[in-house]
């Protein structure tokens, strides 16, 4: 992660101070916290919206759109846990919505996923901030049948807690096993009801020790 680590010591060394990413971050927090409820960690917004605005000072060309998909994967796939913020005017696009995780990530149909992998072959959901890159038509398997929906390619940026994704083929895609009560699993991927992926950042949580320790967006600013 030394080239993310550097990326983001970067934000302050360039004169774009802690100060105001903590001010963007506690803005933030203030206009969704009322709104986006159940949260399966207090903190979940903080390190979301943290990770965003360390990210979008430390590489300002990178993202076209002030778009943020976030998914708390501390809760249920039963429950709603997707939105997509509009970052600039602070306010809900869509949400919330189910999600699916990676069926490599729990060990039952539904429920809360508890092991999170960047590793290949781990059909595992894989925690951190994204880049949403091109948009293509997606084509997947599910109950036999070959569907097709848009789907968005998604760059890991968090180090390795997420940097295979592209290879991995990590995508955000609709798909006919997310519907507005549940989600199944997925190979790894974010996946969601049709037609609502959008480009711009995404941002997928969970209560890991681990990774909320180490993730280098998320500690960007916190010291």
């Amino acid at each position: 992660m030394a080239g993310t680590r550097s990326a983001v010591s970067d934000v302050s060394a360039e004169g774009k101070t802690t100060g105001g990413l903590l001010a963007k971050t506690s803005e933030a927090v203030r206009a969704f916290a009322a709104a986006v409820r159940p949260l399966s960690h207090p903190k979940a917004l903080e390190f979301a919206f943290r990770s965003y605005f360390a990210y979008i000072a430390a590489h300002p060309d990178d993202v076209k759109k002030p778009l943020l998909y976030f998914v708390d994967y501390g809760l249920s796939s039963t429950e709603p846990r997707g939105y997509v913020f509009d970052m600039k005017a602070l306010t809900i696009l869509e949400g919330p919505f189910t999600v699916a995780h990676g069926r490599g990530s729990s060990q039952t149909q539904y429920g809360i996923p508890t092991r999170f992998s960047n590793a290949f072959g781990s059909a595992a959901t894989s925690l951190g901030l994204y880049l949403a890159e091109n948009a293509y038509q997606f084509r997947g398997h599910t109950g036999g049948r070959t569907y097709s929906a848009l789907g968005l390619r998604l760059k890991g940026v968090s180090g390795n807690f997420n940097d295979n994704a592209l290879a991995r083929g990590v995508v955000a895609h609709g798909s006919p096993y997310v519907t507005a009560d549940r989600a199944g699993r997925s190979e790894g991927c974010p996946a969601m009801e049709q037609d609502r992926a959008r480009r711009g950042m995404v941002f997928l949580f969970a209560p890991d020790q681990e990774w909320m320790a180490d993730d280098p967006w998320v500690v960007a600013g916190a010291e």
